[in-house]
């Protein structure tokens, strides 16, 4: 049988390497049907190649699930993965070609990230590490031929690394890469080191026309019917081509090269790429055809290898057949205006670009299959932003993101505070949250353990005591999950009001109720104070073991876990010391009370899991959900958008609280921060400034008003991030995404994410008010400005009556401002409605951002932003008389006392820092007291009489 056209190049000393891979034609038999039937001797791949086989179709899928599953989840990692087997696997079946040709061919060649092609350093150690990996003697490894690549390429050579050259188009680059392949060997020579080291120097053909042809149709619609123009037409590319096999020739034939060639040095070939033709117009073949010689490869795609097959016609060694013609091209295009340094520069920019882009979408389509396969938290959140949004997706596809993600997991202090070693010394012991998932998994068997043990020790009610981080992620556990059947029923105290203490106490069973004291340091005197009324209320009530009851959740060591082991707690929970209240959640602090009241903790755990891999860096921004969220709110920060307004369905509306605390206190520091707006109800468009955005969770059941009232908000171009939930254990990802977002944010804002620099001072304030009021019997005597029906202003020039002055005060409001409503009043349902109702008319008459916290609860989150964040705050603190009082064991002084004086601490902080702030004190009768304030408020704000 006569050979077919493939076959007869090998007789002109042509090799042809397939310029495709796919899992199936190494699998399949097809690549050694190719290499004996059709000459094929090598294979090379690119990101487009591997895009097109890895993330567009499923046959690399079980081998994503076996990466995930032994913990390789950067989708970059990934792909290196799947390259290096599909790598190996046809390194494999060209060996015999290797071994037959004596190194000469066989080859399968592998691509150096396109973010090193401009950095010599990054793609010598590619190099290296790729040349490591795939350990087979017939790899190599391709380095384009910029700037920064040509002394990479001889650093690689020189270290035994074959290198197939790529991106060259330039007669002057093809100089360079030929030089810098000569003297890596010269090096390897002096040092007595084997020259059995390859390359191949990738010169691009068909691009070179694309370019050139669309140069002269332009100037030949200003000149149409100039011969010299149309027949410079498809000349361009071959011309290069030849002159750049010439330069080879001259090198590598001539005395330069001849030493190294007697003591067996192999010559660099030039390998043709690019080759099938991209203008219809031309023949298929047509650069196959013309640039056959020795010692060269032509890279072949699967459609030109058939074409060939086909048609192609071998006449000789073509490529030196006509150097002058070749010149005499270069020469006419010269002389039309066509700048071919400037031809060719552009194009090795654009394939560096092109490579990069196909890269990005390569690394973007594994990205996507690994989402899938973790539960699609990348792809359920949703980028809604209005006129920014191009702007942000701009910067979400930049590498800055992905590199922040990096700091971030390298626990790199100088992201937050650069060259800060006392803020460093805090960061570095507040990073714990990062990894708190895998120290949790190993704590599975106890805390599972738990909820059986507490339903058989008869348990009915548990009160979780504790302040701020360690309280709301509770709450919201509590009011979404509720308690599963046989689980005691949780209850949250995180309150000094006397009335709300005396009220649970009532309603609790002594001998059925458990308790949870929850505090980090050990030391936060309201938990305390908690602790030492309901262990009073226990032994009183004659239950024997009463330690049997408590849990402690705390620090190791702390004051608080020494108390536990001498009452004999039933559990100590020393949690990790490296991690801050308000990014517990994952921590006991949250499981712990999960666990009690019959939450599957192992699947919340595994949730979480999920989107903590998902944070990683390899994953691209958008599909990275804290890394977005984070992204976001620090863009749209600077253009005014720091109202992060917080909106989730009734069924998880408590989330919105926990993350209030957690952005608040982690961003509210130096003067900036980030000003969250939680449980705020929904109003109609025109209430909203422009200084919002808005931060949507919603759940797959059915909530129609709810989505309503959103789509009204995003149809009136209001920004919106919408997280969508699965269901309610999807609450535990949130939980890690938002903690993640929430130290990304503070990284935009330049501020330490993990410190509370402010909060001390209320506390010492209310120390002093303490102390002053049990030296003295009383606390600071201060005239009211203005006063009627009961209720008193201090700290506002008023104008007499309620109305009036809270008219003036609230006159103060400028765009950008935020008012915060600062309830010193028991927090049950009634107050809470009518606060909620001032609030909102507050926000609907002066379109500004509210906020609204029960004290002392609120000095544990929104309270650090208070006081140091922006002064953009307008304070109401409403304080009112205490019906009923609890006594504190041990203390000389009440519950009653004590939020008093806390709420007398917190004013002279505020004050101190020179806020705008008055104090509303309700006497007599609360309900009707605070009817009567809501009354006056909403008179004020709307001037209704």
């Amino acid at each position: 049988m006569a050979a077919n056209p493939l076959q007869q190049l090998a007789g002109q000393g042509q090799s042809i390497w397939l310029d495709y891979i796919s899992r199936d034609l190494l699998t399949g038999g097809e690549l050694e049907r190719m290499i004996a039937e059709d000459n094929v001797t090598g294979m090379t791949s690119n990101p487009t190649i591997f895009q097109k086989a890895i993330a567009e179709g499923t046959q690399y899928d079980d081998q994503i699930r076996e990466l995930l599953a032994a913990g390789v989840d950067d989708p970059e990692e990934i792909f290196m993965g799947l390259a290096v087997t599909d790598i190996q696997r046809a390194a494999d079946i060209l060996r015999p070609v290797h071994d037959r040709t004596k190194g000469a061919d066989g080859y399968v060649s592998l691509e150096v990230p396109p973010e090193a092609a401009h950095s010599t350093e990054r793609s010598v150690t590619y190099a290296k590490e790729f040349n490591k990996r795939v350990d087979r003697p017939n790899v190599m490894v391709k380095i384009p031929a910029t700037t920064e690549g040509v002394p990479a390429i001889q650093s690689a050579l020189t270290a035994g690394v074959n290198i197939n050259v790529t991106l060259i188009f330039a007669l002057e680059s093809y100089d360079n890469v030929i030089n810098a392949y000569i003297n890596a060997f010269k090096a390897r020579q002096e040092e007595g080191r084997s020259l059995d080291v390859h390359s191949v120097a990738s010169f691009f053909v068909s691009r070179v026309d694309t370019a050139v042809d669309k140069l002269i149709e332009e100037k030949l619609a200003a000149d149409p019917g100039n011969a010299t123009l149309e027949d410079l037409l498809g000349k361009a590319a071959i011309a290069n081509a030849v002159l750049a096999y010439e330069k080879f020739e001259s090198y590598f034939r001539g005395p330069e090269f001849a030493p190294l060639a007697e003591a067996g040095g192999p010559v660099q070939r030039p390998l043709w790429a690019s080759t099938s033709a991209k203008n219809p117009k031309y023949r298929d073949v047509v650069y196959a055809e013309a640039l056959v010689g020795p010692d060269t490869v032509d890279t072949m795609p699967p459609s030109t290898i058939t074409a060939f097959r086909d048609h192609g016609i071998v006449d000789g060694n073509t490529v030196n057949r006509d150097y002058a013609g070749a010149k005499r091209v270069m020469e006419q295009l010269a002389e039309v205006g066509i700048d071919m340094e400037k031809v060719t520069a552009d194009l090795l920019d654009a394939g560096v670009t092109s490579f990069a882009d196909s890269y990005d979408e390569l690394i973007r389509g594994i990205a996507e299959k690994v989402d899938a396969m973790r539960g699609g938290y990348g792809s359920r959140q949703y980028l809604d932003l209005a006129t920014s949004t191009d702007a942000v997706l701009g910067a979400l596809h930049t590498d800055a993101p992905r590199e922040v993600a990096r700091r971030v997991w390298d626990r790199d202090p100088d992201l937050w505070k650069t060259g800060d070693a006392a803020h460093a010394k805090i960061i570095e012991n507040r990073l714990g949250w990062l990894d708190v998932i895998d120290t949790m998994r190993g704590e599975l068997p106890r805390l599972i353990g738990l909820t059986a043990e507490v339903q058989q020790a008869g348990f009915r009610n548990c009160v979780l005591l504790g302040m701020g981080g360690s309280s709301l992620c509770p709450e919201v556990l509590r009011t979404s999950f509720g308690s599963a059947a046989g689980q005691p029923e949780l209850h949250v105290l995180d309150t000094t009001d006397p009335a709300t203490i005396a009220e649970l106490t009532e309603r609790l069973d002594p001998r059925t109720t458990m308790f949870i004291v929850a505090s980090k340091s050990g030391t936060t005197l309201e938990t305390l104070s908690h602790l030492a009324h309901f262990w009073q209320w226990l032994t009183t009530a004659g239950v024997l073991n009463a330690g049997q009851h408590f849990i402690c959740i705390t620090d190791p060591g702390s004051a608080l876990a020494g108390t536990a082991a001498e009452r004999k707690f039933r559990h100590v929970f020393e949690n990790l010391a490296d991690i801050g209240g308000r990014y517990s959640a994952l921590s006991y602090f949250g499981l712990v009370p999960a666990a009690i009241i019959g939450i599957d903790v192992e699947a919340f755990l595994d949730r979480a899991d999920r989107m903590r891999l998902q944070s990683h860096p390899g994953t691209p921004a958008d599909l990275s959900p804290g890394l977005a969220l984070g992204t976001v709110l620090g863009l749209l920060k600077r253009s005014g958008r720091d109202k992060v307004t917080i909106l989730a369905p009734p069924r998880i509306a408590a989330f919105s609280l926990w993350a209030e605390q957690l952005i608040a206190e982690s961003t509210g520091k130096e003067g900036k921060g980030l000003i969250p707006i939680g449980d705020e109800p929904i109003g109609q468009p025109g209430v909203y400034g422009d200084d919002r955005i808005l931060t949507v969770l919603r759940l797959r059941d059915d909530h129609p008003e709810f989505d309503a009232e959103v789509g009204a908000l995003r149809s009136a171009g209001i920004p919106q991030i919408t997280m969508q939930l699965d269901d309610l254990l999807d609450l535990a990802a949130e939980f890690f995404a938002w903690e993640f977002a929430t130290a990304v944010a503070g990284a935009a804002l330049e501020i330490d994410p993990f410190d509370e620099p402010n909060v001390q001072e209320s506390k010492d304030n209310t120390k002093r008010v303490l102390e002053q009021y049990v030296k003295s019997g009383t606390f600071t005597d201060e005239s009211a400005t203005a006063s009627d029906d009961g209720i008193a202003v201090f700290g506002a020039p008023g104008r007499g009556d309620i109305d009036g002055t809270l008219t003036e005060f609230l006159s103060a409001v400028r765009p950008g401002d935020y008012v915060a409503l600062m309830a010193y009043v028991t927090p049950n349902a009634e107050n809470e409605a009518a606060l909620q109702r001032l609030r909102v008319a507050i926000r609907d008459e002066h379109r500004v951002a509210t906020t609204l916290g029960f004290g002392p609860r609120f000095l544990h989150s929104t309270g650090q932003l208070h006081k140091g964040g922006p002064g953009t705050g307008l304070y109401i603190q409403i304080t009112a008389d205490d019906a009923v009082d609890v006594p504190i064991p041990d203390q000389p002084f009440t519950f009653s006392i004590l939020k008093q004086a806390q709420a007398e601490g917190d004013l002279q902080s505020l004050r101190d820092h020179a806020r705008r702030v008055i104090r509303l004190h309700i006497g007599g009768d609360l309900a009707v007291g605070l009817s009567r304030l809501t009354d006056s408020v909403i008179h004020a704000a709307t001037g209704a009489r």
